[in-house]
């Protein structure tokens, strides 16, 4: 059992690494999230973090992984790493872009110094051109949704100084878990 549960996690991450999933760059990635009507986040923020691809695989236990860089006033100040665990019921892989946008200095401040974790209780919104996609740290499902031209947003604010917005771009997840998503920073 061990043996076919880790086969298919490296053939749903080798699925998603080979695909176009990963091809989109951090000007195109943003550009997507202001078309789907965001761009008031960009502008008032103090600082975010944006992850062009973060790829997610899961049968049982899951897990994802995505690099990004981390802005202040939207000048680049680092890079980041989001990795994330989850465990409950969940089967296939899943790519999608993330945007963490950082009300004040205080919330930029505690994610850079790696106070910030998403636990089950922190949800991100969904940015998507379908009704069948949806992305949260609690676990949720997703599905591919329509096409990142044809993204819109659904909702979203702050908790505790941050704001997470989503973009599924391919694959398919379902997914009943508990899990949270871990970051680290380096700075330039």
């Amino acid at each position: 059992m061990k043996q076919i549960l880790k086969t298919l996690i490296i053939g749903l991450l080798m699925s998603l690494v080979c695909s176009s999933v990963y091809a989109d760059k951090y000007a195109d990635t943003k550009k997507i999230f202001v078309d789907a009507g965001i761009s008031n986040m960009f502008n008032s923020a103090y600082g975010y973090a944006l992850f062009p691809t973060i790829g997610k695989v899961g049968f049982l236990v899951g897990g994802a992984y995505g690099k990004g860089r981390v802005y202040k006033q939207s000048k680049r100040i680092g890079n980041t790493t989001m990795t994330q665990a989850s465990i409950g019921f969940q089967l296939g892989g899943v790519g999608f872009s993330q945007v963490v946008f950082f009300l004040d200095k205080r919330a930029l401040t505690e994610f850079i110094n790696g106070n910030f974790e998403f636990g089950a209780e922190a949800q991100a919104t969904a940015i998507t051109a379908t009704a069948g996609a949806s992305a949260n740290t609690a676990g949720s499902y997703a599905t591919a949704s329509r096409g990142k031209n044809n993204a819109t947003t659904a909702g979203g604010s702050y908790n505790k100084g941050m704001a997470t917005f989503t973009i599924t771009k391919g694959g398919l997840m379902f997914e009943a878990s508990v899990g949270g998503q871990k970051f680290s920073f380096t700075k330039l």
